[in-house]
């Protein structure tokens, strides 16, 4: 399983999400540790407090003052698990169930200290193992040190604290969700550039456009810049390969022509006038390259007009021709060359139908995808590769020449298409070719 996804949003939103994840669990974490050092700080000075008092009923010999110690009873049991105790070299007085368990060592004593040493902090438990938070007093007196402690049970901290952070925790998820409507439409704003670049791209491919223009980020500028000069590149590429077909097609008119001549009245004319068409179909094709643009074909009138002219071809066989074209669909492709690609496809598939044809036209994104379907003998799936190369007859008893496939092939590819073989539904060849669609090529 991919975690990572594919998309540059994509990976944007994930490490917006996760750092924006760390670092709301870490504002919390911090959060809830201020409020627990706060209301610490709160039990702590209450209990210092408690300890003043019960030091006031503490004599300088270490005598115990029992009257004030019972009138200030009230005042030091706060509460359930609140608890007090007083330890002197002779006795003990105050909550039963101490002492605490004292974690923090005392602090060594220096001579210049008054006779009061500093409060300590003890975390620790009860004689019943609950934990407790208490604060510790050591008195020196003439009798000996006297310990003070008062205690609270540690709830009244966590308590207070766990009621605080269901708030909290409800806040901070909030504060989430809105840092992560923010890092989306910020990504979102921030990657708008990017897909108008990929529109004019795809402009560009549709013959919609020549050039990527409009003012770009500077961080895209290098990229247009690369792919305006990749367009134009292209296009001087293709104008050299149209004019050296121009140039050979020429060249080849004369000696062609004086052919056609010396074989007049011989079976072997029509081939010549075939070749003949073919070299005046490349050279005002050449004529045109220099000022056209990527044409324009309606999909759905060629195709009827190619059948109407194939079946005609092929009358005496009886072929049923069946057509389901989606109407209004329009590819980028010449009209003599969408007639020549799907003329060899019609005509092949008409010379090996035994009884149907069956011709279906369908927008696929941005292309169109045209299936001819026969119920011939097909083609054996080791062989499609091979029947799409140039002179190869797998039957040699039909009167073709083996070029119509590869006529197909090279011209869907040179316009960005591409020819598929398979077998059709029952049996027979299916030939599949798609072209791209025209800009507005799906219609309305």
């Amino acid at each position: 399983m991919r975690l990572v996804p594919h998309s540059i949003q994509g990976r944007m939103l994930l490490l917006s999400a996760v750092a924006t994840a760390i670092a709301l669990a870490l504002a919390g974490a911090l959060i809830a540790g201020v409020l627990a050092r706060f209301v610490t700080q709160g039990i702590d000075r209450r209990l210092d407090a408690e300890l003043a008092l019960i030091a006031s009923a503490v004599g300088n010999d270490g005598s115990i003052d029992r009257p004030r110690l019972a009138r200030l009873q009230g005042a030091l049991e706060a509460g359930p698990g609140w608890r007090w105790r007083i330890e002197t070299p002779l006795a003990g007085f105050g909550s039963d169930d101490m002492p605490v368990a004292d974690i923090a060592p005392p602090r060594p004593r220096r001579e210049h200290d008054a006779g009061a040493e500093p409060v300590r902090p003890i975390d620790g438990r009860d004689a019943r193992g609950e934990r407790v938070h208490a604060r510790q007093l050591r008195i020196q007196t003439s009798a000996g040190v006297v310990l003070l402690t008062a205690a609270a049970p540690r709830d009244v901290i966590e308590r207070p604290v766990r009621d605080t952070l269901l708030p909290l925790l409800l806040t901070l998820a909030a504060l989430g969700l809105v840092l992560g409507a923010a890092a989306w439409l910020q990504i979102r704003l921030g990657l708008r550039p990017v897909r108008r670049l990929r529109d004019a791209v795809v402009a560009i491919r549709a013959g919609g456009a020549h050039s990527i223009g409009g003012a770009q980020p500077s961080e895209l500028r290098p990229l247009a810049d690369e792919l305006n000069a990749l367009v134009r590149d292209n296009e001087a590429a293709l104008a050299a390969a149209r004019g050296s077909a121009a140039n050979l097609a020429h060249a080849l008119k004369t000696p062609v022509a004086t052919l056609a001549l010396a074989l007049r009245g011989d079976p072997r004319e029509q081939q010549v006038e075939r070749i003949d068409r073919t070299i005046r179909h490349h050279l005002a094709r050449a004529r045109m390259a220099a000022a056209s643009t990527r044409a324009a074909t309606p999909l759905d009138a060629a195709v009827r007009a190619l059948l109407e002219v194939i079946a005609r071809l092929h009358a005496d066989r009886r072929i049923a021709i069946a057509v389901d074209v989606t109407p209004h669909l329009m590819v980028a492709i010449d009209p003599a060359d969408f007639d020549e690609l799907l003329g060899n496809l019609l005509d092949n598939a008409m010379r090996h139908a035994r009884s149907r044809v069956a011709v279906r036209a369908r927008a696929e994104g941005r292309v169109a995808r045209i299936t001819i379907a026969d119920d011939g003998p097909g083609i054996p799936t080791e062989d499609r590769a091979r029947a799409t190369q140039a002179g190869v007859r797998l039957d040699e008893r039909s009167d073709g020449h083996g070029f119509g496939l590869a006529i197909a092939r090279e011209l869907a590819t040179l316009h960005g298409g591409a020819l598929t073989l398979d077998e059709a539904a029952g049996g027979g060849l299916a030939a599949s070719v798609t072209v791209p669609l025209s800009r507005g090529g799906e219609g309305a």
